[in-house]
């Protein structure tokens, strides 16, 4: 049985409180709150901190891309109250590997953003090392720019990964309208930004989104 996706909310604005209004606003829809690359650049680790405090049992994910340091910077994001790190795929093996040591010590978990090409090989050796989730993506530039759209390689590569054992995420400017190419995908994560956060009403975004996850996955 597939398991119905978590929706997953990007944040990515460049200030806390640009980032607060739509976060309350559509919470209660919400399984993921995304501490993102921007607004940790803007705002520091202070961002989760204050949404830990706001939410404390929610899943967190402190987006900080890791390429190097690894132990380093992971503990700063668990020590802030982050569930989830991110790496890049092209982290080496040895930065992986501190990256998934420190999140054990946290009971947290590890995501490997992907480009877009990845070695299965490669994968497999995350896998193994503990990695638990992937994130398959259009680029956000290319998206902007009207120039990719989701393929049917893209399902494909979700049922690969998936089949190695990873929660795959999917992001890139998704839509309630993209997801029916994914429909029977064993997609575990979801993630929306400006399509929540810069909506007007970020609860109905919200709403709408959540309700096309349960159209395209029903429950058994």
């Amino acid at each position: 049985m597939i398991a119905r996706p978590r929706l997953q909310l990007a944040l990515d604005t460049d200030t806390l409180p640009a980032a607060f209004r739509p976060l309350s606003a559509a919470i209660s829809q919400i399984d993921v709150i995304e501490c993102g690359t921007v607004l940790i650049i803007a705002e520091g680790l202070r961002c989760v901190r204050e949404v830990r405090a706001l939410y404390p049992t929610k899943t967190i994910l402190a987006d900080v891309r890791i390429a190097e340091a690894g132990s380093v910077i992971a503990r700063q994001c668990f020590s802030a109250g982050a569930t989830w790190v991110s790496a890049v795929a092209g982290a080496s093996m040895t930065t992986i590997e501190q990256v998934v040591q420190v999140a054990g010590e946290f009971c947290g978990e590890v995501q490997v953003e992907l480009g877009d090409v990845y070695d299965v090989e490669q994968a497999r050796r995350w896998r193994d090392s503990g990695v638990g989730h992937v994130i398959v993506h259009r680029s956000r530039d290319a998206e902007a720019a009207g120039s990719l759209t989701w393929q049917p390689q893209d399902v494909d590569r979700v049922a690969e990964l998936a089949g190695l054992g990873f929660t795959v995420t999917i992001t890139g400017g998704v839509t309630a309208a993209d997801l029916d190419v994914f429909a029977g995908a064993p997609v575990g994560i979801i993630i929306v930004g400006r399509g929540i956060v810069a909506a007007a009403d970020p609860l109905a975004a919200a709403t709408t989104m959540r309700a096309a996850i349960e159209r395209v996955w029903p429950a058994s």
